[in-house]
């Protein structure tokens, strides 16, 4: 017979079904996700009264947790493979975005602008997941959510399941992120936050701004339409038609408030706050909780960048040669409030979360083009300003009817990107004997316009509702069956209008180096009769809908002693469509429409066998999906300032399909302690990869379906405790332990190209694949070493913590060169941080005082491409060493 804690175990965590594994957080003490604090009640024998707390799952799920010191270890007893950050985890790293602190998990890497890659799966493999429900992006033609946009502040824990289970989404290409923020606290508190950093790099050197808006500052200083822009947009008139007044738009859009850049003598520093407080009530056998928080971030990043493109095949020679630094101020504010509801067996919560993200850039750059002006020198300025918004409200109820648990969640998410004023303007000068040397022109006499001054205006909503249900029944002693549904909706609009204001070819050198302001002034405009040109005449906008239906069976039990079984599959069906959107009164734009429509059935099945009361190994099978993302399928261009790219999507991309599968074994020699080994394989079909093209000689990436790809690799994993109390004498080190946490990922991807591939990109005929893709070469996004390594010290017997963080990634592929030319890589490199963190009592009050040294390596940036000994930098600056010190004070 099995021992009954450990058939309670299964009982508890398959009694949460689909939400129960996409939860996060362990409410008492943020340690462990749901289910494991269901299954540890269950495994558990009946404690003493004072040894458990009861609580509310989030999800609804009622279950008690085991607060005593018996061994527990939650991702040894769930049935996946899962790893769980808690509160405290992050903590520990002392990072201040989830992003951040899911860097340091085994086989998990992060990518420009916060976007998780899962064992060097690009982010359109990866799911992420809020309280269990899907999120919008408001990233443009992106559905993956940058997960930099939340703070550890407000995020209670965060799971990592690498294996499939049918609960899930089927587009789980590498794994799934589910976020569990805040919930009912158990006590009144307040807390107050505050910090203040700055980076070599940046803080007290020379950097660039412009005026813009006096509330830039806060990220609300929003920029309203010019008005004769706004009745043109409104219109449905074409400027190609020439009847517009070209003129009128023109003069309103370029003033010394957007067209001025300054210089910073010293940049100031970071600074930070944050007050986040709750509260319960208790009502007959009810009990009602309350929590808040709200942050505000202000931070400065300067780069002075190398941009480069090759000028021959061997890359003995550079055609582009740019130095550029570009400085960028981003403004944070969040805010949170979530309640919750206990009630006999059931249980309501109601989370609600606003972000909002702007960041405003100011670059200066010189630099050679020979390509297209040899012997001539360029000078190019830009302005913008990038504001993001996700505002989500979730719902929740789950009922605990033994042998019968009812689970059901609804939310609505709404994300906004609104880029206006795009500003860039170029001046050129001509090193040639016959030209006054010295002086930038916007254009020249003689040589026709060499300068240029363009603007776009770009605007994103996107609008996501999902709903779900979930059942299980135990129906044996040693088997419980689960079921449920899932449905999500999600559409969006995306617009670009892209203007070139063009000067005649009779337009006078004096006035042509005139500062932006004055040059593009209402009176120059009027008397030299200067115009637009709309450059995206063709696809200015684009809608974008993505609904997915879903059920799924599953049953779990226990075939004999110590032998486990999880088994189900989920039929999933799906229809994305992206069309353009007629924004003239005669249609005029080239018809790059999608539609995809695909169902799937996906089993997955994971067998865990416990041979030792410390060891046990899982073996795991499954199919998933992953379908193209709406950047990826939109044939518009948009410019993306953290790869200093700009992207162009491809409306003839399929589906991808995964075959996965794992063998894990894992050791738990101690409590909180373990020792796990495992190697993975995942064979791709048509998976989407990244490809680099010139537009007017400057870099442009798309996509394209790859005809095959394969992945697999090991990991492994150690965390071991060591007591100095048996060593060391003295108050510092007698009292604490040494922490080593440590992971190391070696992963190989090669995609497979054979004869008679064929590659279908939007705006040309089908070509052979091997035109994009090099057989053998590796998946865009993945390194193949990862290396993560924490050294610490904690006081047991209160928060005292120094921690050294080291982590490598090795060179991995940003995207396919163009033809006949190598890939394009990054080198993540090392990086060395350090976090302190000490908790004092001051004037009656608990405080906790954190410092952080970040990349104290001083570790830069570097994209590149190589061949015979020769390097072109695409994207190279340094990054800097930063220092960061900040108080809480708990009231």
């Amino acid at each position: 017979m099995a021992k009954p804690r450990t058939w309670g175990m299964v009982l508890a965590a398959t009694a949460f079904s689909t939400q129960a594994f996409a939860q996060s957080a362990l409410e008492v003490d943020g340690s462990a996700p749901p289910e494991a604090a269901a299954t540890l009640a269950a495994l558990t024998p009946s404690p003493a009264p004072d040894a458990s707390v009861d609580v509310a799952m989030p999800g609804g799920i009622p279950g008690v947790v085991v607060v005593g010191r018996r061994e527990r270890d939650v991702q040894r007893e769930t049935t996946q493979v899962i790893t769980v950050l808690s509160n405290e985890d992050i903590a520990r790293t002392g990072e201040g975005d989830i992003a951040g602190a899911l860097g340091r998990v085994t086989g998990l890497s992060v990518v420009g602008g916060g976007f998780v890659y899962v064992r060097g799966l690009g982010d359109r493999y990866s799911l992420a997941l809020l309280n269990g429900s899907p999120l919008p992006s408001p990233e443009p033609m992106r559905r993956a959510v940058p997960l930099d946009l939340f703070p550890t502040d407000v995020i209670a824990s965060s799971l990592v399941q690498k294996t499939y289970s049918p609960n899930f989404p089927g587009e789980f290409g590498g794994g799934v992120i589910n976020l569990t923020t805040l919930a009912i606290p158990k006590q009144p508190f307040l807390d107050l936050n505050f910090g203040l950093s700055g980076d070599t790099e940046t803080t007290g050197q020379v950097g660039y701004d412009y005026y813009g808006n006096k509330y830039d500052w806060t990220g609300y200083g929003n920029r309203d339409t010019p008005p004769a822009l706004a009745a043109f947009l409104a219109s449905g008139q074409r400027i190609s038609a020439g009847n517009v007044d070209t003129g009128a738009i023109a003069s309103q859009l370029v003033s010394k408030n957007n067209g001025l850049v300054q210089k910073i003598d010293e940049v100031s520093p970071n600074y930070s706050g944050t007050i986040t407080a709750g509260d319960s009530w208790e009502f007959d056998n009810s009990q009602l909780g309350l929590i808040a928080t709200a942050s505000f971030n202000n931070a400065w990043r300067t780069r002075d960048i190398t941009e480069q493109t090759p000028g021959s095949f061997d890359l003995s020679v550079i055609d582009k040669d740019y130095r550029t630094v570009s400085t960028e101020n981003r403004a944070i504010a969040n805010g949170l409030v979530g309640l919750g509801y206990e009630f006999g067996e059931g249980t309501l919560r109601w989370t609600n979360l606003y972000i909002h993200d702007t960041l405003k850039r100011s670059d200066l750059g010189e630099g050679t083009q020979s390509s297209q002006r040899p012997g001539v020198d360029f000078q190019d300025q830009a302005t913008a300003l990038y504001e993001r918004t996700l505002m989500s409200t979730q719902l929740t109820g789950s009922f605990n009817l033994d042998p019968v648990t009812l689970g059901a969640r609804a939310s609505y998410s709404k994300s906004e990107r609104d880029a206006p004023y795009e500003l860039e303007i170029g001046y050129s000068r001509s090193n040639q004997a016959a030209s006054p040397y010295g002086a930038y022109y916007i254009n020249r006499l003689d040589n026709g316009q060499t300068g240029y001054a363009d603007i776009a205006f770009s605007k994103l909503d996107e609008d996501l509702w999902s709903a779900g249900a979930d059942i299980s029944v135990r129906v044996l002693p040693r088997m419980v069956l689960s079921a449920g549904v899932d449905i999500a909706d999600t559409e969006r609009d995306s617009t670009r209008r892209a203007f070139q204001i063009v000067a005649p070819s009779n337009f006078p050198s004096g006035v042509a180096m005139l500062r932006p302001d004055y040059l593009l002034s209402p009176a120059v405009i009027d008397h030299f009769d200067i115009g637009l040109v709309e450059t995206t005449e063709t696809d200015p906008a684009f809608n974008a809908t993505l609904r997915t239906e879903a059920g799924y069976g599953q049953l779990q039990a226990e075939l004999i002693d110590g032998l486990e079984l999880s088994a189900g599959a989920r039929y999933e069906r799906g229809e994305q469509d992206v069309r353009p959107l007629q924004v003239f009164d005669t249609l005029t734009n080239s018809g790059a429409s999608t539609h995809i429509e695909n169902d799937y059935v996906l089993p997955a099945a994971t067998l865990t066998y416990k041979f030792r009361e410390d060891m046990q190994v899982r073996f795991n099978a499954a199919k998933t999906i992953a379908r193209p993302q709406f950047r990826e399928l939109m044939f518009q261009r948009y410019f993306d300032p953290e790869t200093n790219r700009t992207y162009r999507g491809n409306p003839l991309l399929t589906d991808s399909e995964f075959a996965n599968a794992e063998a894990r074994y894992e050791w738990y020699f101690a409590p909180e302690q373990r020792f796990t080994v495992a190697g993975f394989y995942k064979k791709i079909d048509k998976p989407i990869e990244a490809f680099t093209g010139f537009n007017d000689n400057n870099p442009e990436t798309s996509f394209a379906n790859a005809p095959e790809a394969v992945l697999y690799g090991a990991e492994l994993e150690v965390q071991k405790y060591f007591s100095l109390g048996d060593h060391f004498q003295g108050e510092f080190l007698g009292s604490r332990r040494a922490v080593i946490v440590a992971n190391y990922t070696y992963s190989r991807s090669e995609i497979n190209v054979e004869d008679g591939d064929t590659v279908s990109v939007y705006g040309t005929a089908t070509q052979p694949a091997s035109n994009f893709f090099v057989d053998g070469s590796p998946l865009t996004g993945q390194s193949d070493h990862l290396v993560n390594l924490q050294l610490g010290l904690e006081n047991s017997g209160r928060l005292s913590q120094q921690t050294l963080l080291v982590s490598y990634a090795s060179d991995r592929v940003t995207s396919r060169g163009p033809a006949g030319l190598p890939d394009i890589y990054e080198a993540p490199g090392w990086r060395l941080d350090f976090v302190a963190r000490e908790a004092f009592t001051l004037f009656d009050t608990n405080m906790e005082a954190k410092l952080e040294v970040r990349n104290i390596l001083g570790t830069g940036y570097e994209e590149f491409q190589e061949r015979d000994g020769n390097t072109v930098y695409y994207n190279k600056y340094d990054v800097g060493t930063l220092f960061a010190a900040s108080l809480t004070m708990s009231f």
